[in-house]
């Protein structure tokens, strides 16, 4: 790694879906206290939500924030109360069924904005503090979604928002994603000057971007070392999925099984006691202090 001064560049260590199992709980605690992750964003009706805040409360160097839900799971609210984001089987299953609805106009952003609130009121209500909000599948990079995930965490008094957008640096430093990935993201970045503007005029905290999101699914340590290795000056969020591998796991529907354990791994090699980075590591909490 490069012998830049090391508070030139500043990277968050986010793992998203705290509260999904307890073998995702646990691994988000121990590479916490391995000082090899600085937050996680807790999912609010996540079936371990109940021991990751239990959990939470025990470790208070884990920085939590609210992953809001809006694709493939269960809402806080009523589904009769926001009909247009759920029914009573739930959220939309797939990131292209609600793409599409919410292109056509078909999901009422008062509706997005009252089930956002209703997330991060969850988590506070436990007496956890919410540094920060992003989205399950990185749905705000869309503006339908994303002015009324502002607007919620402005009413929650929430201060930092995820910048779900991955830097042309970081895309071309991950190797093993696949061409079609590649373009998806590319295209995704087009959101990004509305994306910032919004976040400007909300009196929002935010980073300069995500790393790891082309590479979620196969975020090794090879990977994750190119990664710093092509680090520049900023504030950078390292977004990951780490877990193990367990009987719970198995019954959520999701395509990151084996690979959590990569990550977990990956990520205790590269930042766990007596790793050296060149980045100065902080949480959405100093984030926010410090713009």
């Amino acid at each position: 790694m490069s012998s830049r001064d090391r508070h030139n560049v500043r990277l968050i260590i986010n793992a998203d879906d705290f509260g999904l199992t307890d073998g995702v709980n646990e691994a988000i605690l121990e590479l916490n206290a391995a000082g090899a992750l600085t937050s996680a964003t807790l999912m609010a009706t996540g079936q371990s939500f109940r021991s990751a805040v239990h959990a939470a409360f025990a470790q208070t160097t884990l920085d939590v924030g609210c992953h809001v839900v809006l694709v493939d799971g269960t809402p806080v609210l009523p589904h009769t109360q926001i009909p247009s984001v759920a029914s009573a089987d739930g959220f939309r299953r797939t990131l292209g069924e609600f793409v599409k609805e919410l292109m056509l106009g078909r999901i009422r952003e008062s509706e997005i904005e009252a089930e956002a609130v209703a997330q991060i009121a969850r988590i506070q209500s436990s007496g956890l503090s919410v540094s920060h909000v992003d989205t399950h599948k990185h749905t705000h990079m869309f503006g339908r979604v994303l002015r009324p995930l502002l607007r919620a965490a402005v009413m929650r008094g929430v201060g930092a928002i995820r910048n779900p957008f991955e830097p042309g640096w970081s895309i071309k430093a991950t190797g093993a994603a696949g061409l079609a990935r590649r373009l998806q993201v590319n295209v995704l970045r087009t959101q990004q000057r509305g994306f910032r503007k919004a976040v400007r005029e909300a009196g929002i905290a935010t980073t300069d971007g995500a790393i790891g999101v082309l590479a979620t699914g196969s975020l090794d340590a090879s990977t994750l070392q190119q990664l710093l290795a092509a680090m520049p000056d900023g504030t950078w969020e390292l977004v990951c999925h780490p877990g193990y591998q367990d009987a719970a796991l198995e019954n959520v529907k999701t395509r990151l099984r084996e690979s959590r354990e990569v990550e977990r791994t990956a990520l205790l090699e590269t930042f766990g006691a007596g790793s050296v980075s060149n980045a100065e590591l902080i949480n959405f909490q100093m984030l926010e202090r410090q713009r």
